[in-house]
C-alpha cells in the first residue's frame, strides 16, 4: 500500500481568504458585533464552536445562532430579520451554509450587515455577491477540494492566527476532527491530518465539553471507534423534535468554560439520544 505524506496548505490559497481576514480584523479590532450563523448538523456545530472560541480569545464581540438545516443549508430570511438584525450584527459569518443564499445576502446588505460565507458544499455555478470561502468555487486554486465545513472554518482560523500571531491553534483540531468525521468526509489529504492530529489532541484536550463527553461515555483513550461512539451520543437526532434546541446546547457544551455545566449538558445529550432511539423503535 502506498504511504502518502500529507501537509497543510497555505490558507491564503483559498479564494477571498485575504478579504475575509481584513474584514474580520476590522470587526475584532473595532469591537463590531459579529454573529456566527450555522446549521444544526455536527459539522456546522463544530465549526461554529471553533470560530466562536477563537474570536472570544481575541476579545471579539461575538455571538452565534444555530438554524435548522431544513435539508438545504440556506440562510433563513426570517432569522436575518428577527435574530441577526436584532443582535445588532455588523458582520455575519456563516459556517457550512449560505453558498446558495443570494436573496438573503442582498437582504443583509440592505440592513447594513456584511457577510462572509464559509461553506464546503459543492458550488455548481455563481455564488452570492459577497466574500465566499469555498474550495470548489470557480476560480479557487486551493489544491484540496474535499474539506468538511469544520475544515474550511479551520483554514479561516489559520489565517486569523497568522495575523494575530496566535500559538498552538492545533489544539482546536479535536473540534475539527469531530466535525469532519461526523460529515463522513474522505480520509485523505488535509482531512487525514485533521482527523489524525485531532484524535491525538483530544486525548490531551482542555475543552471542558469534550472532556465531559469522554467522562459520561466512560472513554479513557480516544481512537477512531470511540470517536464514532461520541458522535452518536452528541449528534442532533433527526428523530427528536428538540433537534434544534439540542444543536444549540451542543455549541454551549463545546464552548463552555464551566466543567460542571459541561458534564450536565453531556449527560442531557446522552439521555436525549437514548430517548430518541426508543422513539425510533
Amino acid at each position: 500500500m502506498e504511504n502518502k505524506t500529507y501537509c497543510f496548505y497555505n490558507p491564503f490559497l483559498l479564494k477571498n481568504m485575504k478579504e475575509a481576514l481584513i474584514r474580520i480584523v476590522k470587526a475584532v479590532n473595532e469591537r463590531e458585533k459579529i454573529v456566527l450563523y450555522g446549521c444544526c448538523d455536527l459539522d456546522g456545530i463544530s465549526g461554529v464552536s471553533l470560530l466562536f472560541l477563537v474570536l472570544k480569545y481575541l476579545n471579539a464581540d461575538v455571538e452565534y445562532f444555530i438554524s435548522d438545516g431544513d435539508g438545504n443549508f440556506d440562510i433563513k430570511t426570517d432569522i436575518i430579520k428577527n435574530h441577526v438584525k436584532f443582535l445588532g450584527a455588523n458582520l455575519m459569518i456563516t459556517v457550512g451554509c449560505g453558498v446558495n443564499s443570494f436573496e438573503q445576502v442582498e437582504l443583509c446588505k440592505q440592513l447594513g450587515i456584511d457577510v462572509i460565507i464559509t461553506d464546503a458544499q459543492v458550488c455548481r455555478g455563481k455564488v452570492p455577491n459577497t466574500i465566499v470561502i469555498n474550495p470548489s468555487q470557480e476560480g479557487c486554486v486551493y489544491p484540496f477540494k474535499n474539506l468538511s465545513n469544520a475544515g474550511v472554518t479551520y483554514k479561516l482560523v489559520q489565517a486569523i492566527s497568522s495575523y494575530y500571531q496566535m500559538k498552538s491553534i492545533s489544539k482546536y483540531l479535536d473540534l475539527v476532527m469531530i466535525g469532519t468525521m461526523s460529515n463522513k468526509a474522505t480520509y485523505d489529504g488535509e482531512n487525514k491530518i485533521m482527523i489524525d492530529e485531532g484524535i491525538y489532541h483530544m486525548n490531551y484536550t482542555n475543552n471542558y465539553g469534550l472532556k465531559a463527553l469522554m467522562k459520561v461515555n466512560k472513554i479513557k483513550h480516544i481512537d477512531i471507534e470511540n470517536i464514532f461512539k461520541i458522535i452518536d451520543n452528541v449528534a442532533p437526532s433527526w428523530n427528536n423534535s428538540r433537534v434544534l434546541d439540542n444543536a444549540r446546547i451542543t455549541v454551549e457544551l463545546l464552548t463552555t468554560s464551566n466543567s460542571d455545566r459541561a458534564e450536565q449538558i453531556a449527560k442531557y445529550l446522552k439521555n436525549e439520544v437514548k430517548s430518541s432511539k426508543v422513539y425510533a423503535k
